[in-house]
């Protein structure tokens, strides 16, 4: 078990440029039309630098933005008050997007290659992780000034120092940021909560941390283990325990089959005591009892799943799947354990949200060139919407939930 390493904070340095669309924010709303934001979207279309700004209650695009650089593994992150969505590119570029007025109000290249971030619990906070070149930096949501940068350094066993990847950066309850380091087998807390951040390290925590989630409630961070079966558990209402392994032997004797794709762990499914996630290189989906986080069941799908996520309701599991057998979308049944749907939306189907009560889903389906709804109660086709090669689909009612 590992041992939290002594608080270290570290202080921001370096300049920082701010580009931004004008001296003033654009007051002209989108399309000539006064609407809230509590029923839009975005959509990542991966292959133009663009996102598709849709409204899920009339299940439309209302316009395509250009300008977000490259977006070939790309996140999403909505302000406090849903009016702004950071995305944040593969170029290291983070861009705020004006929800209301659909245009682009700031943009700067903090990185050489980041994949995701969060936003604090109190909206003042906007954290990045990145690949290159490694660690992470916190920044101002409205001014984007560059409040702390975090190096992401370790020790290789032969006693050399290297930066590792960042990857599962998550926002927890107290204005802390969760995230874990790919090469360095470590997942670190930073404390925004006062005047000097304080940096707490986890070390050990197993092989190659590829992805993580929490757990909505905020308690537990889990990540998953790329290097070994099983995966690091860190309880945040005890930190004290360290982290903990869970499921180590899942996987144990077993031949994997090849890894396509990762699996992504940030969607993956609660359903009351239950845990639905990813098994990695199996066409299975795994699920352990939460209470004590032992495997209870197996469930054998159509290939090696990629995102598992639960219906709010917690009813339903909608599971894609890895290339080669992407071509189609799985339901589970959360009582029964069994599937129970078979859709087959179109080419390249990957990633997928709920609206926030639950009543539909978006599909990407990205060499189709189209997101596709369906009810899912009856899993009715409603509408296909045109969109270039989407890819992640983020709607705004994740401004509300911890880890989202």
């Amino acid at each position: 078990m590992a041992i939290p390493h002594p608080l270290k904070t570290l202080l921001a340095g370096g300049a920082l440029t701010l580009l931004t669309a004008g001296q003033a924010l654009a007051e002209t709303p989108l399309n000539g039309e006064l609407r809230g934001t509590g029923d839009l979207g975005v959509v990542i279309e991966r292959a133009t630098g663009s996102v598709a700004l849709v409204d899920t209650t009339r299940r439309e695009v209302l316009r395509h933005v250009e300008g977000f650089g490259d977006l070939s593994h790309a996140s999403v992150k909505f302000t406090r008050d849903a009016r702004y969505a950071f995305v944040f590119g593969r170029d290291g570029g983070l861009t705020r997007l004006d929800l209301l007025t659909g245009e682009i109000n700031a943009r700067i290249i903090q990185g050489g290659n980041s994949i995701g971030g969060a936003i604090s619990q109190d909206g003042r906070f906007v954290a990045v992780g990145n690949y290159e070149p490694g660690g992470v930096k916190v920044f101002d949501t409205e001014t984007m000034e560059l409040v702390i940068d975090v190096p992401a350094t370790y020790q290789r066993p032969d006693g050399s120092s290297a930066q590792a990847k960042v990857v599962g950066v998550v926002d927890v309850p107290g204005n802390i940021f969760v995230f874990s380091l790919f090469e360095a087998g470590e997942i670190w807390t930073l404390d925004m909560s006062q005047d000097e951040p304080e940096l707490t390290q986890y070390r050990d925590v197993g092989s190659m941390p590829y992805d993580a989630l929490i757990t909505a409630n905020g308690r537990y961070y889990i990540a998953g283990l790329f290097g070994e079966d099983g995966m690091a558990l860190l309880d945040l209402w005890h930190p004290e325990n360290g982290v903990q392994r869970i499921l180590p032997d899942y996987g144990q004797g077993e031949q994997r089959l090849p890894v396509y794709k990762m699996p992504h762990l940030e969607g993956w499914a609660m359903a009351g005591d239950q845990a639905f996630f990813p098994a990695v290189g199996r066409n299975e989906v795994l699920v352990a009892d939460s209470r004590d986080w032992s495997l209870t069941n197996r469930i054998e799908v159509h290939g090696q799943p990629i995102f598992v996520m639960s219906r709010p309701d917690e009813r339903q599991v909608w599971v894609t799947f890895a290339h080669p057998l992407n071509d189609k979308v799985q339901v589970i049944d959360t009582q029964t354990h069994e599937v129970i749907q078979t859709l087959e939306p179109g080419e390249s189907i990957l990633h997928k949200e709920f609206t926030p009560r639950g009543e539909h889903i978006w599909i990407s389906a990205r060499d189709s060139n189209q997101v596709v709804v369906y009810d899912t109660r009856t899993f009715e086709e409603l509408a296909r919407l045109p969109a270039e090669s989407p890819s992640g689909i983020f709607f705004t009612h994740r401004a509300h939930r911890i880890g989202l």
